[in-house]
This record gives structure tokens, C-alpha cells and sequence, in this order.
């Protein structure tokens, strides 16, 4: 959760426009945050061929994020916050999650290896969260891999392979192996997000034992 911690500093680019946009339902704002991911995801996949679309690809991932913060500041502005609302949210999420990422780990420029193990670390990381929520103790945003943290690398990797495209270097040779950039996010991906779930898994197993401690 390096930049989840920091979304309050965002407020200032969200709350104008949440205001602006009171009388819309929120579950709309986050059909069009599911929809611009799926969009982001088809885009970034599509990119080994036509280079210019990760760029586009990158603009879409960030605008999804910010419809996904855009909804719940809607939503408690106009007193509409709710238990629907908020496991819409998250199911969204997911999905979100799955359309940017799987994007990447189906495409030309990911082994498809390595995808799999970033799905795997990304949708256990959320799951640790909610799931103890499920079980009754405290809802975890522990951890090195937020959402937030998801949203800001997807959009800047992809610029970052595009710039190094055009410098004539699209990959890394590490140890004989060549990587890509994006493969690079998503080793991270998968490496610090199944860490990240193994936090938050044992965060959980403490907090229950203080439960029944009670």
C-alpha cells in the first residue's frame, strides 16, 4: 500500500468534478471505470503490433482509475453510499484488475508464464483484504501492491516501453534472458503482489487470534 496511503491527496483533482456530477448515479460512473479498463486491457494487448496504442492504453488505464475513485466520492457526497454500492465496487475491481493485467500477460510482450503468476499475486492480494473483512476482523489495505499502486504502474510501464521503443532499446538482458519492460511490471506484479497476499494473510491469522482472545 505504498500509494493507497496517499489517496486523500488526490482529493483535490476529484472532488471538483464528483461535485459537478452529484445527480449521477454512482453504479454508472463505475460501469464507464469497468468499461475504460476493458477498453485499456484490449488496447495494451493489441500494442505489440501498433506500438502507438500503448500509449493510448496507458491514458485509458489512468482514466479508469480515476472513475473508479470518482464513484465513491459521488456516492458519499450525495449520501448515497452504500452495501450494494460498495461490493459493486469491488466486483468491478476485479474485473478491472483482470481486463488491465490480463491485457498485458496474454499479449506478445509477456511470457505468458509470468502473467499468470501477476493475475495470481494481484487477485489474492485483494482477496486477503476482503476476505478478512468476510471472516469478521479489520478490512486490510496492508501491504506493497494497493490498487492504487496497480493503476500508477500500469500507466507508466507502458509509456516507459513505448519511450524505450523508440530509443531502440524494447527490452533488458538480465542474466542471458530478455525482458521486456511491461514483462518487468509484471515480474513485479507477481513477485511482490504474492507477497503481498502472504502479508496480509498473516496480518489476518493474528488479528483472529486477538478476536478470540476476547
Amino acid at each position: 500500500m505504498v500509494l493507497d496511503g496517499q489517496r486523500k491527496r488526490a482529493d483535490f483533482a476529484i472532488t471538483p468534478v464528483a461535485e459537478r456530477m452529484i445527480r449521477v448515479n454512482p453504479n454508472v460512473i463505475s460501469w464507464i471505470g469497468l468499461i475504460l479498463a476493458f477498453v485499456s486491457g484490449l488496447l495494451l494487448y493489441l500494442s505489440f503490433e501498433h506500438h502507438y496504442l500503448l500509449v493510448a492504453g496507458a491514458i485509458i488505464v489512468l482514466l479508469s482509475g480515476y472513475f473508479d475513485a470518482l464513484d465513491g466520492k459521488v456516492a458519499k457526497l450525495a449520501g448515497k453510499a452504500s452495501d450494494k454500492g460498495d461490493y459493486l465496487d469491488h466486483v468491478f475491481d476485479r474485473y478491472a484488475d483482470v481486463f488491465m493485467i490480463g491485457g498485458v500477460a496474454i499479449s506478445a510482450w509477456c511470457n505468458p508464464y509470468i502473467g499468470m503468476l501477476a493475475l495470481v499475486g494481484v487477485l489474492l492480494t485483494s482477496y486477503m483484504g476482503t476476505q478478512a473483512q468476510a471472516i469478521g476482523a479489520p478490512r486490510l489495505y496492508a501491504g506493497l501492491l494497493g490498487r492504487a499502486d496497480r493503476v500508477v504502474l500500469s500507466t507508466l510501464f507502458p509509456i516507459v516501453q513505448f519511450l524505450m521503443l523508440m530509443i531502440g532499446h524494447p527490452s533488458l538482458d538480465i542474466a542471458g534472458y530478455s525482458v521486456t519492460w511491461l514483462e518487468i511490471m509484471m515480474i513485479w506484479f507477481a513477485v511482490v503482489g504474492n507477497l503481498t497476499a502472504v502479508q496480509r494473510g498473516i496480518i489476518t491469522w493474528k488479528n483472529i487470534s486477538k478476536l478470540q482472545d476476547r
